[in-house]
């Protein structure tokens, strides 16, 4: 149906499309065709140019708008305020240059919102749809999800607030699986907030093994604790505030250090991990981490640990031995998850936030070319620590929800230069997953037209003898 309006001053309203979910790909491919020509290129060189820019919005209407540009005329990719959600330019000029189809982004609308529900409580699917008020649609290909209607809220519903389910999109639940964690595993999950990964790893482990957590960011860090108490599943867990590309403690798997030697007689061991602490032993805590934080080199810091997650009865220089170099081999991790920090670009609801946090965050956080020259090395350093803790014949998965070749094939392709032990995988479980082949053989790619989920890349290693 066509929208009748009457056009801004400095620019041209061509239309307005509803988009149904199933023909919003087709619209705007169409679309594009339609306005493609040298002036799509937007203004680089000073030239003037029509441009065409799309702005895709929450609301699953795609809008074009072509704006006269020139070389003192300023930006070509409009920003309307008229309530709904515009790409600025900036960020269209990033898809443009990694390849990428801003179309993606009108689909908000027409993809589902996915929840882990606890096994344990699958039992009662018919009790949360009623309180959700909707109805839970089982993802077949992955055990424990569900895919609700994208605008039902959970975070007020007794069943979350009681711990029996959790939001997490499905392809954030695949590369978990492709890890194939198994009961009694020594799992490191290097960057763990915001914590859903974290949650669905306590589960598949159960009360056997250990599972440790890492992440640079306290604050964030601190919402992964209150979630493993929140769904009372962090017995077995640690959580450390640390750089993830320096990272070096080792799951424990003796009574004493792996170097054989004993801790002094007085040292302090650690107690059970416990919330009530005095004034006195916070404002301590606060004093020993800002102490710690002001050297060049900070040890990581104890954020929180589980009953049987083996921290209680050690003293500090237990936990924190020097490893050997070769130590990892024997004693490091079975399994490692590297969900490496990126721009985000493959999550539609992650980029949808930036309206309220402002268009400027994104270009900070996300768009600073300094930042993302350096993100290749950080995605680089961090896969590189994570394969180095890995124990000969133990897996890890390296996963980011960008959608560009840079951070992921890219980074992939570097790593195996530079590491002869490490072997790519197939991911044995991936046989029914609605995703794609990466550029690289055995890698995958889900996004949101081809899986309806948000965008995620998945490669999977293995370290030789």
């Amino acid at each position: 149906m066509f929208i009748t309006q009457k056009p801004p001053p400095s620019a041209m309203l061509i239309t307005s499309f509803q988009l149904h979910s199933v023909l919003s790909t087709a619209y705007s491919q169409a679309a594009r065709k339609f306005l493609a020509g040298p002036s799509e290129k937007w203004e680089k060189k000073g030239i003037r140019c029509s441009s065409a820019s799309l702005n895709c919005f929450s609301g699953g209407i795609l809008k074009m708008e072509v704006k006269n540009c020139s070389s003192n005329g300023g930006c070509c990719a409009s920003q309307v305020n008229n309530g709904d959600l515009p790409l600025p330019g900036a960020f269209l000029e990033f898809l443009e240059e990694n390849g990428l189809d801003p179309s993606i982004y009108s689909l908000a609308e027409s993809i589902p919102r996915y929840i882990r529900v606890k096994p344990e409580f699958e039992s009662d699917i018919g009790g949360i749809e009623s309180e959700l008020n909707c109805k839970l649609e089982k993802v077949i290909w992955l055990p424990s999800f569900y895919s609700i209607p994208p605008h039902i809220q959970i975070a007020s519903s007794q069943s979350y607030q009681l711990g029996k389910i959790y939001g997490m999109d499905a392809a954030s639940g695949a590369a978990v699986l492709a890890l194939n964690v198994l009961p009694g595993d020594h799992v490191l999950d290097l960057c763990a907030a915001p914590g859903a990964k974290l949650c669905m790893l306590c589960d598949m482990l159960g009360r056997a093994g250990s599972l440790t957590g890492v992440d640079v960011a306290r604050h964030r860090l601190a919402a992964c604790r209150t979630m493993l108490q929140k769904y009372s599943i962090g017995d077995v867990c640690r959580l450390f505030v640390s750089d993830g590309t320096s990272f070096s403690v080792l799951p424990f798997r003796s009574k004493y250090g792996t170097d054989g030697t004993n801790p002094e007689v007085s040292e302090v061991k650690f107690a059970e991990w416990t919330n009530r602490k005095s004034r006195k032993e916070k404002r301590r805590e606060r004093r020993a981490r800002e102490r710690n934080y002001s050297k060049p080199n900070p040890e990581p810091e104890l954020l929180f640990y589980g009953r049987n997650s083996g921290v209680a009865g050690l003293s500090k220089s237990e936990l924190f031995h020097p490893i050997k170099d070769d130590e990892p081999c024997s004693s490091g991790y079975d399994k490692v998850l590297v969900d490496a920090e990126c721009t985000h670009d493959g999550s539609i609801k992650h980029i949808q936030k930036f309206e309220s946090w402002g268009w400027k965050t994104l270009q900070r956080r996300v768009l600073d070319a300094e930042r993302t020259d350096d993100l290749f090395n950080l995605q680089l350093r961090l896969l590189t620590n994570g394969f180095k803790l890995l124990k000969t014949g133990g897996t890890l998965v390296y996963s980011t929800c960008s959608l560009t070749v840079a951070q992921n094939e890219d980074v992939i392709e570097r790593f195996l230069c530079l590491n002869p032990l490490a072997e790519l995988h197939e991911v044995d479980v991936a046989e029914k997953w609605p995703c794609k082949a990466g550029r690289i053989p055995k890698t995958l790619r889900f996004d949101p037209t081809t899986s309806q989920t948000s965008g995620l890349f998945i490669a999977k290693i293995s370290k030789l003898p």
